[in-house]
């Protein structure tokens, strides 16, 4: 089940939510309206250099005083506000979405804790496990995630998604399985500008956590699709691997295909499995993980859950069904569905 859609415009032309919407909405039955939500690149042209930071809080007069505390000892709040939001019938507001346009201080240096964006993750870390009645699910600069626990067309609602514009969407509509739904726990996950929607299971979520939480993450969302953030981010940012070279970690192939390699093709694909077996990902997913400059989706080793691309030219799209396609874009001219464990690459051009 869960519906993913995304799609990313090339030329960095920023569209509003309205077709996101309508193309989450069509895929109603594959969630349980418990959990929905959004994520848009490009959206705050006013604070292009801050971190966006989107908080739930339980409530603003227990709790919001001690992330002013925390943020003001790591750097400068620049501007800050509740998010508009606008109460829907069917979807029960849970927490007070708030957020926060923030700079690190520049001269701040407090252990290894150099580049800012180590500060900033010391920082989501800090508050999501240490300050009660707070959670931050968004953290990069210029864009921000919008979720909660409903419908999507209620979220979207909610946060009257039509208002924001972006030039890279990604878009989920969950069917929780093992875990609640909750408002912190609807996608899309988010860390710096790393922004995840996941189909499925991963079953080797004990092993993947403790694989992040041994290199300094805190994983707090009670869900697996959590780690899918904090491996791209470790891999990505920190290990400069490529896009494709972290999806060779994450869903490999087989020992044996690996076997039966040209020598030069077998060597990379055996060094990245023993170097990142940690990192490897078992069970049945579909994932479309966002950067600021483009998307990557890819399925499980064996595509035991749906991926269906479309790609214009000018926009690519990645979702669990075409007709979600269809419905922003009538008259797509290719449509394909990739190999299983076969990445789906969508950069800007810049």
């Amino acid at each position: 089940m869960c519906g993913i859609f995304s799609v990313i415009d090339r030329n960095m032309t920023r569209m509003d939510g309205s077709s996101i919407k309508a193309a989450l909405s069509s895929m109603d039955e594959r969630g349980s309206g418990e959990g929905a939500g959004y994520v848009a690149y490009g959206i705050y042209p006013d604070f292009p250099d801050c971190y966006a930071l989107h908080i739930f809080f339980d409530n603003i007069v227990d709790h919001k005083s001690k992330v002013d505390e925390l943020l003001s000892k790591w750097g400068v709040i620049i501007h800050q506000e509740e998010i508009p939001t606008y109460e829907q019938p069917s979807l029960k507001r849970q927490h007070i979405p708030w957020r926060y346009f923030f700079k690190p201080y520049k001269d701040l240096m407090v252990g290894s804790l150099t580049p800012e964006e180590d500060i900033i993750i010391k920082t989501v870390m800090d508050i999501n496990s240490g300050i009660d009645g707070a959670l931050v699910f968004s953290s990069g600069k210029n864009m921000g995630v919008f979720k909660a626990a409903g419908w999507p067309e209620d979220v979207a609602n909610f946060y009257r998604i039509e208002d924001y514009r972006g030039y890279i969407w990604l878009a989920h509509n969950r069917y929780p399985t093992n875990t609640p739904g909750w408002w912190g726990g609807a996608h899309p996950f988010n860390l710096l500008n790393w922004s995840v929607v996941h189909n499925g299971e991963i079953t080797s979520y004990g092993t993947n956590r403790q694989y992040v939480e041994s290199n300094g993450y805190k994983c707090t969302m009670h869900t697996d699709t959590e780690v899918v953030a904090y491996l791209f981010d470790y891999l990505g940012r920190r290990h400069k691997l490529t896009e494709e070279l972290i999806v060779k970690a994450l869903a490999p192939p087989f020992w044996d295909e690996i076997d039966s390699m040209p020598l030069s093709k077998s060597e990379l694909n055996r060094a990245i499995r023993l170097i990142y077996g940690p990192a490897l990902m078992n069970g049945p997913f579909g994932i479309v993980v966002a950067q600021s400059d483009g998307i990557v989706g890819f399925t499980d080793r064996i595509k035991l859950r749906p991926l269906v691309v479309g790609d214009d030219g000018t926009k690519l799209y990645i979702s669990s069904e075409e007709a979600a396609i269809r419905r922003v874009d009538p008259n797509i001219g290719e449509i394909y569905m990739p190999k299983a464990g076969e990445p789906v690459i969508g950069r800007v051009v810049k």
